[in-house]
């Protein structure tokens, strides 16, 4: 029988059950095979979506590998992220240090590429040998006139939030450098959302139809001008609040900045995000365009939900996802479909998020904090959950359970922000709980939780057509 590491008894909670607060923000616990990434790749999720950046990994080749097709973030123009750079450091260069091939190897990739700026990459090595990233990056910043910027993320140093703060720490350096650029009292700035399939453009155009100047989206299609004078709008609004908080905190410290927290997925959440710039920004007509744009929009993704909903009442679901907002919206989300969350974790959520899952899940519902596949495989089994939420780590979990799957990543290439995104949401979940694939899995048939998927599939109504 399965039993949870002693280690990890305080991160895993059952709702109604347990009374205990749940415990995050700590390291993974050795030997649990955490779903967590490190702390260079919690920059380079940040900071690749800059279009027009120069991205370079000092390191060995090895780290390259995460490039910039694991994240589908989408550009409208200059597509330099798409270009996955390294100083490729090998034995003599541990021995002898890197500052002369990261130096090489810049000024080369500037003059070839001509980038608006340059953030550089540390990794586990350099954080050993010592290089002095930063004198380089200073060297050739002078040189070349354009801002080239070290990213302390060395992967040891701790989690995927540590370089989530990194990133942050970079991107703050390059706000306030414009101050000339006319911009609009309405104005926002888009944090945390990276344009996954488009998503950052669908945000932008509600914003655009209640009448808000964005002025810049920090990272989703980003641009280094957008930046530089993102200190003059009125309001941040943070989607992703794990990876972009620091920012608006570092923002609102220095330039007085406030800043909002808002989900883009599901029903409630969207249109919540909307009426809260509206509020924030305190013109009484944003308000107004906000109610008849929600008003217009809901009433007719209802009815296209309707269908979805009468198929998938009753189905349990399963999500384990990066950021814990993102869970809050899946958890209501599944709600419109008729369907119950009966697993839900995340990677770097806080005890206040932790504490407000417990308020808006059912008793019996289980809580995690950096779990990993077996946890996860358990739970998914006693719960009976015919869906699992997640990632690419997460998608194969799914299959050996014998379980339909959601991608709800940045690995994606389907929109599932705003009403849009809801819509194709239901699609998703419909076509992979339905399945009658799912007769045949061993894993369910073992675990006594089959049921006919291929007769619910039969006598399931067929949704109406696509939203017009």
């Amino acid at each position: 029988m399965f039993e949870v590491l002693e280690a990890r008894k305080k991160q895993v909670f059952v709702n109604g059950r347990d009374s205990f607060e749940v415990s995050c923000d700590k390291a993974s616990t050795a030997g649990s095979v955490s779903q967590r990434a490190c702390v260079f790749c919690g920059s380079r999720v940040v900071l690749y979506p800059i279009a027009d950046a120069l991205h370079l990994i000092h390191g060995p080749i090895g780290c390259a590998a995460y490039t910039w097709d694991l994240r589908g973030s989408m550009s409208s123009g200059r597509e330099l992220h798409r270009m996955c750079f390294s100083t490729d450091l090998r034995e003599n260069d541990v021995i002898y240090g890197g500052e002369k091939k990261l130096y090489a190897a810049l000024t080369e990739l500037i003059d070839n590429y001509k980038p608006a700026a340059a953030f550089v990459y540390g990794t586990c090595i350099v954080g050993l040998i010592g290089d002095d990233m930063d004198a380089v990056c200073r060297r050739v910043s002078k040189e070349k006139e354009i801002p080239v910027l070290p990213v302390h993320s060395e992967g040891f140093k701790g989690t995927k939030k540590d370089g989530y703060r990194a990133a942050c720490e970079a991107l703050f350096t390059l706000t306030g450098t414009d101050n000339e650029t006319p911009v609009s009292k309405n104005s926002i700035n888009i944090l945390g959302d990276f344009n996954l399939a488009g998503e950052t453009w669908l945000i932008g155009d509600y914003y655009k139809r209640m009448g808000v100047q964005v002025v810049a989206a920090i990272t989703g299609d980003g641009r280094i001008e957008q930046i530089r004078r993102c200190h003059r709008a009125s309001l941040n609004v943070v989607q992703c609040s794990g990876s972009t908080l620091t920012l608006a905190k570092m923002m609102e410290e220095k330039y007085g900045i406030p800043y909002i927290r808002v989900s883009y997925f599901g029903v409630e959440d969207m249109s919540q995000a909307l009426y809260d710039v509206a509020d924030r920004l305190g013109d009484p007509g944003l308000m107004k365009r906000a109610k008849e744009i929600v008003h217009h929009d809901v009433s007719a993704l209802l009815k296209d939900l309707a269908p979805y909903k009468k198929a998938l009442q009753g189905k349990k679901a399963a999500a384990y996802v990066g950021g814990s907002f993102k869970a809050f919206s899946l958890v209501k989300a599944l709600r419109h479909l008729g369907m119950e969350m009966v697993v839900v974790g995340s990677q770097t959520g806080t005890k206040e998020d932790y504490e407000y899952l417990k308020e808006i899940t059912a008793p019996g519902t289980v809580i995690l904090d950096d779990t990993n596949p077996l946890e996860l495989s358990k739970f998914i089994l006693e719960k009976g959950a015919e869906l699992l939420i997640g990632g690419v780590k997460e998608r194969p979990i799914a299959y050996k359970m014998g379980i339909g799957f959601c991608d709800h990543n940045h690995e994606r290439k389907e929109p599932l922000a705003c009403y849009e995104g809801m819509l194709n949401f239901a699609k998703e979940v419909y076509s992979s709980v339905m399945s009658p694939v799912w007769k045949y899995s061993p894993a369910r048939i073992r675990a006594g939780k089959l049921k006919d998927s291929a007769e619910l599939f039969e006598d399931a109504p067929v949704p109406s057509a696509d939203r017009k």
